[in-house]
């Protein structure tokens, strides 16, 4: 691995160091600076030249910012002569804006995939992009992964054999169903209705659900508008415990204290893609880690060896 360069922005320091110990490489560093109109000035500080290059950076809040430092970073490797510049973004926020629904609106998904590429990216390392046709936004190779073996080792620990796995809606079911063949359980899925980013309606869940015990599984949760809408049609359904799994934890606007004070919800599991401030932190938490299986994509990528190949057989528990 000495021809490797691992470099991390601002966004998730922790994660980036973490996938470094387990590569066994040291984590370059990179100074962020800002001029006095407010410009971001990137520098990466270590050499770059022909090596083997991967910049650690999901688009969390303040996604701009750390949009544009990602964007300077791909741009600083190219101009010092990386041989290749991979990408690992855990989070890709603007998977969210992956159709035109309305008229005049930007495909924000899209875009940004493209301002990567004009800034140097060769590669993107990603996981759990929103929907399918994200991974067609961009014009170079994308290694997508999943956490569904990682969440899946996790909830192994309870007892499974009356579990149903909920999907909120539709959209998300195909993954519901992988996640529920991993731990032998049922799989079910709402009939929800979209009216606003925070505004939803659930109006019947299709699937056994009665005297069961319930995990509800989606791509990401910000708000938490759609888990909680869910959780009141469960209810109406006698489900016999009830815990809830995403692998982006975003929780914006109070959303995980929301969630913790519901006193069926036994738990609530997300993945390290996003950063969870400590002050947020409620005993109903559990944040697995994807370091490793990041770690073994990006070894995976640098050694020439298939990164799909990591999914054809559950690791070692």
């Amino acid at each position: 691995m000495r021809d490797i360069a691992v470099f991390s922005g601002s966004a998730h320091p922790e994660l980036a160091a973490e996938l470094c110990a387990h590569l066994g490489v040291p984590l370059s560093p990179t100074r962020v600076s800002r001029f006095a109109n407010d410009c971001l000035e990137v520098q990466l500080q270590a050499n770059c030249r022909e090596r083997d290059v991967f910049l650690v950076q999901p688009l969390v809040t303040p996604v701009q910012e750390h949009l544009v430092e990602l964007l300077m970073m791909c741009d600083a490797a190219r101009g010092a002569s990386a041989g290749r510049i991979t990408v690992v973004m855990p989070h890709y926020s603007y998977a969210r804006s992956d159709k035109k629904d309305m008229p005049r609106i930007s495909l924000g998904g899209r875009l940004v995939a493209d301002l990567l590429v004009a800034a140097g990216a060769s590669r993107v390392l990603a996981m759990t992009l929103h929907s399918p046709q994200v991974h067609g936004f961009f014009s170079v190779p994308v290694d997508h992964l999943h956490a569904l073996r990682e969440l899946a080792a996790h909830f192994r620990a309870n007892d499974l054999t009356r579990t149903t796995v909920v999907s909120p809606d539709l959209g998300n079911a195909k993954e519901a169903a992988a996640f529920a063949r991993l731990i032998g359980a049922q799989v079910a899925a709402g009939a929800k209705q979209r009216f606003a980013d925070d505004r939803v309606s659930i109006n019947s869940v299709i699937g056994e659900i009665s005297g069961r015990d319930v995990i509800v599984l989606d791509d990401e949760i910000a708000k938490g508008s759609t888990v909680l809408e869910l959780l009141d049609r469960l209810r109406e359904l006698g489900p016999r415990s009830i815990r809830v799994a995403c692998t982006h934890g975003l929780f914006a606007a109070g959303a995980l204290k929301r969630l913790g004070e519901q006193p069926d919800v036994l738990e609530i599991v997300c993945t390290n893609t996003v950063p969870v401030p400590d002050e947020e932190y409620t005993e109903k938490l559990t944040v697995l880690s994807i370091a490793p299986a990041l770690a073994e994509a990006v070894r995976r990528i640098h050694n020439g060896e298939s990164v799909s190949a990591l999914f054809d057989a559950p690791r070692s528990q």
